[in-house]
């Protein structure tokens, strides 16, 4: 498999997946403080990060089936931010008896057809390769990637150069088919907590819509972010991450 991952902590398993763009420093401000609690796994999905490029379609949730059974983990705890939060929906619905509970970050969704808006956004930014500068700022400059200047911006700044510069080494952009998750959402088995921001972008709070479509699941808004948050608003995101996981805990027992 190959993919880049890391170990953090001890005690029931959490996977953390992290955003489309970015990879597993997506989590720099989290995961030291859920790994005093819990097992902390992060990794960088294939074609990101320190892993491989993909030399065949992308199997995401495959790749996450192999890493887990890697770490010899029979039952997991899955966060998924953006293109994460779809990994991890994915994954859940593909093995559902493997999540024991979903933490949705402003996630994404297979099968939803962004609108016109964001086609013409993700346009313009490739209007500007191979100029990965031009593009990072045509992509900041959306209100809802947009972030003061800071550790977090220049965080977010060098992820997305490294992992654009990366697609450039890709063997092929292909993925994986698997059933869309778009009209399963009722299927999924465990509890979910969605986080999102209320300066998201109308995308993205049209699918925080349609995951209310799973039959146990809790939505909170988180005042002040964007589709940034792991970044920006890290404290929130772990306070609500632990509330959620305590009672999720008391109530299995």
């Amino acid at each position: 498999m190959g993919l880049y991952y890391e170990v953090h902590g001890s005690g029931r398993p959490v996977v953390l997946i992290h955003s489309g763009a970015m990879d597993s420093r997506d989590w720099n401000f989290i995961t030291p403080k859920l790994a005093k609690i819990f097992k902390v796994i992060i990794y960088d999905v294939r074609g990101a990060g320190r892993s491989p490029v993909p030399e065949a379609p992308i199997d995401h949730v495959g790749d996450l089936r192999q890493l887990l059974a890697e770490l010899n983990i029979d039952e997991a705890v899955l966060i998924g931010h953006s293109l994460g939060g779809q990994i991890a929906v994915d994954f859940s619905l593909t093995y559902p008896s493997i999540v024991s509970k979903l933490v949705l970050i402003a996630p994404g969704l297979s099968g939803y057809q962004f609108s016109p808006e964001y086609a013409e956004l993700e346009k313009q930014a490739a209007k500007a390769l191979p100029d990965v500068n031009k593009m990072i700022d045509l992509t900041l400059s959306e209100p809802s990637w947009s972030i003061s200047p800071g550790e977090a911006y220049d965080l977010l700044r060098e992820m997305m150069r490294h992992n654009i510069q990366k697609t450039f080494e890709w063997k092929t952009y292909e993925t994986v088919s698997l059933p869309p998750a778009l009209g399963r959402l009722d299927e999924i088995q465990a509890e979910a907590l969605l986080l999102i921001g209320e300066n998201e972008s109308k995308d993205l709070f049209r699918i925080a819509e349609l995951y209310n479509q799973i039959p146990k699941i809790k939505v909170v808004r988180i005042p002040g972010a964007n589709h940034i948050i792991t970044l920006t608003h890290p404290d929130d995101i772990c306070e609500h991450i632990l509330h959620d996981l305590s009672l999720h805990k008391q109530e299995g027992q």
